[in-house]
């Protein structure tokens, strides 16, 4: 036994019935792809703390970067709820490979679209699906997480180009991306989007080490030291902090489709344990405490595989507020949490080696938890939308 098992999927309430073809082709393409490229190979990569690099190329002719970005450059040109069923796979095989095509996908490829030239689209796009160049987003700063509109990093307008000073910390893909979007203050102290390459001088992405999650993604930072950014690398179409914010989303709704994936996995995994191993002469699966867990976890991941269904449409109609986001990201990785803790529990100690995937799972989520919005953050926005009162500013 072990990650490499095979897989059953779990739907409880036949959603596969309200999905196109297309979507479950897409699903069924990435499972399948989770299953030969990662699940063999992703307990080793988190031990020895590895992001194969190999991996990027791969997903990129997987389809997996871009689904949403426009077919001319280079983009799937898919809805959101094929989006979210890549997310939900990826994350079943791990959070960090998830983390990898989430930052690539929704937080690079999509502010070049929204919010960058025509030119800047041709240039960059069709070399990040293809996964020739990797991406990374640099918003958050050592001094300001939660609080991203308190940001130090400046931009200064020196005529024929500008000087980015500053730096960003906890950059997942940052050590090996070969372009950033960087978001700083100008000189009005109004925020805007920046596209710095690898190799300008005064540019560092120093390696983040001693993480005890996400182990198998890179994560780092962003140094900018008097570094020369031509005016053509500036996204002239959106600024202030809705514009990186409005990324967030976009990444924060895969996140809400992913952990659903990890939740799948432990729930699984947990299932057939249960029916194999066997105490006082019977499977436990006989045992009315472990029918008890096993029966929560699958009530929770069918409420959150109908709550994002309807999120994705929402998505689609152009309908989905940040709130709505929030909700899903905030409740789908906390139950996603909780299953992977109970399936920890109905493996006993078995639960707690690398043979079985929810401790890994339950180191990743505890990042994924924290990061793209707190879970206590996106319950104040929530607070905020229920009661017109921000609890935060």
């Amino acid at each position: 036994m072990g990650t490499n098992r095979d897989f059953e999927s779990v739907d409880f309430y036949n959603i596969d019935e309200i999905l196109t073809d297309e979507q479950k082709l897409i699903r069924n393409s990435v499972r399948d792809f989770v299953s030969r490229e990662i699940s063999p190979n992703i307990e080793e990569w988190f031990e020895n703390n590895h992001f194969p690099i190999e991996i990027v190329k791969k997903m990129g002719n997987s389809g997996i970067f871009g689904p949403t970005v426009n077919e001319k450059y280079g983009g799937g040109g898919l809805d959101y709820i094929s989006y979210g069923l890549i997310m939900q796979e990826l994350e079943r095989g791990d959070s960090g490979m998830r983390s990898t095509a989430s930052v690539q996908s929704s937080l690079v490829m999509y502010p070049i679209e929204a919010y960058g030239s025509e030119e800047q689209k041709k240039k960059y796009l069709p070399k990040l699906a293809s996964g020739e160049i990797l991406g990374c987003f640099g918003l958050t700063e050592p001094d300001y997480g939660s609080d991203p509109g308190g940001m130090v990093s400046k931009l200064k307008d020196e005529g024929n180009y500008y000087i980015l000073n500053g730096s960003k910390m906890w950059i997942s893909n940052s050590p090996e991306a070969d372009i950033a979007i960087v978001w700083a203050k100008d000189e009005n102290k109004r925020i805007k989007g920046i596209i710095v390459e690898k190799g300008m001088e005064g540019f560092s992405a120093p390696k983040t080490e001693g993480k005890l999650s996400l182990r198998s993604s890179l994560t780092g930072e962003l140094v900018f030291n008097n570094v020369k950014i031509p005016k053509e690398n500036i996204l002239p179409n959106k600024d202030g902090l809705g514009a990186p914010l409005g990324c967030l989303d976009k990444a924060r709704y895969g996140i809400s489709w992913g952990a659903i994936g990890v939740a799948m996995d432990c729930y699984d995994s947990a299932k057939k344990y249960s029916l194999e191993r066997k105490q006082f002469g019977k499977p436990i699966a006989s045992f009315q405490l472990i029918q008890k867990k096993l029966a929560e976890m699958l009530t929770e991941i069918t409420k959150a595989q109908l709550l994002c269904w309807r999120l994705g449409k929402l998505m689609d109609s152009g309908k989905a507020k940040s709130s709505h986001i929030s909700l899903a990201k905030r409740n789908n990785v906390e139950i996603a949490l909780k299953i992977a803790r109970d399936a920890r529990q109905i493996h006993g100690g078995m639960g707690i080696t690398n043979d079985f995937p929810m401790m890994r799972h339950m180191m990743n989520l505890e990042s994924v938890i924290t990061y793209e919005g707190t879970h206590d953050i996106h319950l104040l926005i929530l607070g905020n939308e229920i009661t017109g009162i921000s609890a935060f500013s």
